[in-house]
């Protein structure tokens, strides 16, 4: 398995930890001001991408008085025609595009302020790319690259584009890396980082599920997962070790495992200190005892085969057997919650500062018709670009969330109905 893989699935490139060490002074220059516009002048926004986070994001930034038009688009328009029916408000429009038609998204993208890509994983460079040329400032809500190669080539576009690009701002990752830097920023000497997603949502009627992407999960679920540790990347076999997490209530003790997550990559990178890392996410006994039976016969593989004449992939056959995340809105009962440990030195002591949020998908449909797990993503998208509207993202370039004003950005999320705890504690 290759090093700064960040998507062990497909093909990527070696990166010592001593280049990825580097975008600390060299990703972005600092400008005198905000990168956006002055008191007064409005901006136009495009949310690309109107699945359940995406529309969550474009809800919460409706009422900002900074945006005059927010526009909603994507390639199949029913649900953002939807929100936009339910919500009525006048700047909201809908727009159908094809992301992958260069010459009709760039269209789009003229003269506009800010485009949200919520677009599915393979599709964001072809956003990222068109925002460079259109000189569109961009945001995203996971990594764009398979690997940190792919990413500082990404950043060295960015910055000769002249535009702020914010990239993985959702919620894990996103709102989890500024919840590790809000608690490093506590420490004298931050050493390890660890991030725990835990879920205990169910769904009456459905056994195999996932509130996420399924392509994207059931891949998390089959390939290798990477860990942080001694300042050197290293894998684990899929879905490798079991241990028991017990999460703050309501959500209590979920089996865990390793899966190879943007945090494990950046934290290191981006938070000074960091020598050990590595992310975990709650997966039931069933899901994946099936997860590990799709891995061993082949079914979560991307390559297309030869069917009776038909090219399929295999995972593919998979995810059109799953419900879609929106079918399961409303349906979802329990809830969803993310807690990041940062762990060194403070006052001389060991010291672990845990910071926590936890969400009910209940809740989360009254306010956006979504679940917890699109809620979240959505919040951290949402703050993302408010804090972009309000000047207060300071620098051109690619940022990571390590890269925001932590402080700035826990205190927007109650006003998103999310209630941020923190623990510091001597060990």
């Amino acid at each position: 398995m290759q090093e700064g893989l960040i998507r062990p699935h497909r093909p990527g490139i070696n990166t010592p930890q001593a280049q990825l060490n580097a975008p600390h002074t060299a990703i972005c220059h600092l400008a005198h001001r905000g990168v956006f516009k002055s008191e007064g002048e409005r901006t136009k926004v495009v949310q690309l991408g109107c699945g359940i986070t995406g529309l969550v994001c474009a809800e919460l930034l409706a009422p900002n008085p900074k945006i005059d038009e927010l526009i909603l688009a994507d390639a199949v328009t029913d649900s953002a025609q939807a929100m936009a029916d339910r919500v009525k408000d006048p700047k909201i429009s809908v727009r159908k595009v094809d992301v992958t038609k260069s010459a009709d998204l760039k269209k789009l993208l003229k003269g506009k302020d800010l485009v949200i890509s919520s677009v599915s994983w393979g599709l964001l460079k072809h956003v990222l790319n068109a925002a460079c040329e259109t000189k569109t400032n961009y945001m995203d809500f996971s990594l764009t690259g398979n690997s940190m190669d792919e990413f500082r080539e990404h950043q060295k576009m960015v910055a000769k584009s002249g535009i702020t690009a914010i990239t993985a701002c959702g919620a894990d990752p996103g709102i989890s890396d500024v919840f590790a830097r809000y608690g490093a920023d506590k420490l004298d000497a931050p050493e390890e980082a660890y991030v725990r997603d835990g879920d205990c949502g169910v769904a009456e009627g459905f056994n195999f599920f996932t509130l996420w992407s399924p392509v994207d999960m059931l891949e998390e679920g089959t390939t290798k997962a990477a860990v942080f540790v001694d300042g050197k990347h290293s894998y684990l076999p899929p879905l490798h070790k079991r241990e028991i997490y017990t999460f703050p209530d309501p959500i209590g003790p979920l089996p865990v495992y390793n899966t190879t997550h943007e945090e494990t990559f950046l934290m290191p990178a981006y938070i000074k200190g960091i020598k050990k890392a590595d992310f975990k996410i709650a997966i039931d006994d069933e899901w994946a005892a099936a997860a590990n039976m799709i891995r061993k016969l082949g079914m979560h593989s991307l390559t297309p085969i030869d069917v009776k004449g038909v090219k399929v992939r295999p995972i593919d056959v998979v995810v059109a057997l799953m419900p879609r995340p929106v079918e399961l809105a409303g349906k979802v009962k329990g809830y969803a919650g993310l807690v990041v440990e940062v762990i060194g030195m403070k006052n001389g002591k060991r010291t672990m500062v845990k910071t926590w949020m936890t969400m009910s998908h209940e809740k989360a449909w009254d306010l956006c018709r979504s679940n917890a797990t699109g809620y979240l993503v959505g919040v951290g998208g949402s703050v993302g670009a408010e804090l972009l509207l309000a000047g207060e993202v300071k620098s051109k370039g690619l940022i990571v969330p390590e890269q925001l004003p932590a402080q700035k950005f826990v205190d927007r999320l109650p006003a998103k109905g999310i209630d941020v705890k923190q623990e510091i504690k001597s060990l």
